[in-house]
């Protein structure tokens, strides 16, 4: 799985910045991580785990694989970005992921509507 160059940026401090991109370095690791976030249920939380697996992939090989420019990519994926649910889909068919539903686990069952 090719992997973005990235360099190693130091903070003032002399620390090195931590990249969360650099520990999904499986595919098994990020279908969970993409997986966890999903069963969350928040749309910010989704969008920024496929942008931390877009980059742990590199962003221009997924942005090729999904048919976008990698501007467009990093727009949508980004922190103020909110990609349409076609966006998403040929981002998730890019990393190689399908998405599935199965009954939420809440204890909340549906109610069914009665026919007029």
């Amino acid at each position: 799985m090719p992997k973005a160059a990235r360099t190693t940026m130091k903070t003032a401090s002399g620390t090195t910045r931590f990249d969360a991109a650099d520990y999904l370095n499986t595919e098994e690791r990020q279908a969970a991580y993409i997986a966890a976030a999903l069963e969350t249920g928040d749309a910010d939380f989704v969008r920024d785990a496929l942008g931390l697996v877009a980059r742990a992939r590199g962003m221009s090989a997924i942005a090729k694989k999904a048919g976008l420019n990698r501007e467009s990519l990093y727009k949508a994926l980004g922190e103020t970005g909110n990609p349409e649910f076609g966006t998403v889909m040929r981002i998730v068919g890019a990393l190689g992921l399908t998405l599935s539903a199965q009954p939420a686990t809440s204890g909340r069952t549906s109610k069914r509507r009665r026919a007029a």
